[in-house]
């Protein structure tokens, strides 16, 4: 399968920011790899992906796929929001969370939490990444593993 054009995945991915520094953020995506900026001078990943390196400045950045795997630093509960593709306001609380992903202290994503009771949604959680669909298209979420998994 060849990589989409950036006009394919604006078409398949309208419902999503996709723009210049981010389009391989989201082609990502389609490949159901979660993709961020690694800087090829001193290997800091950095999210949201920008074209320049915060920590050294070197422009050397390269679109690298994580794990997924890490524990949840936020997790908050939405009893309302904006209209969303598989979100129900109406039958309850809809999770969103904030993921500290392994591979660097501080590299964080946000998203939301799937095969687990709203109960058990806590900081400290262990999860790994696993894909839904939203809008027709893929979308990264998470789900509870175990420590000697995360």
């Amino acid at each position: 399968m060849s990589a989409p054009t950036d006009a394919e995945l604006i078409e398949v991915l309208a419902h999503l920011p996709v723009e210049r520094d981010t389009a391989e953020h989201y082609r990502g995506y389609l490949r159901r790899e979660l993709v961020f900026n690694r800087c090829g001078a001193c290997g800091r990943y950095d999210a949201p992906m920008r074209p320049m390196c915060p920590s050294c400045w070197s422009w050397d950045m390269v679109p690298t796929p994580v794990s997924g795997r890490g524990i949840l630093h936020l997790a908050i509960a939405l009893h309302q929001g904006p209209p969303a593709d598989g979100v129900d306001y109406a039958a309850g609380p809809h999770p969103v969370v904030t993921v500290d992903l392994a591979e660097q202290e501080g590299l964080r994503f946000t998203s939301t939490v799937v095969d687990c009771a709203l109960a058990d949604v806590r900081i400290g959680l262990p999860v790994e990444l696993t894909w839904i669909e939203r809008s027709g298209a893929p979308f990264p979420a998470f789900r509870p593993t175990t420590i000697g998994e995360a």
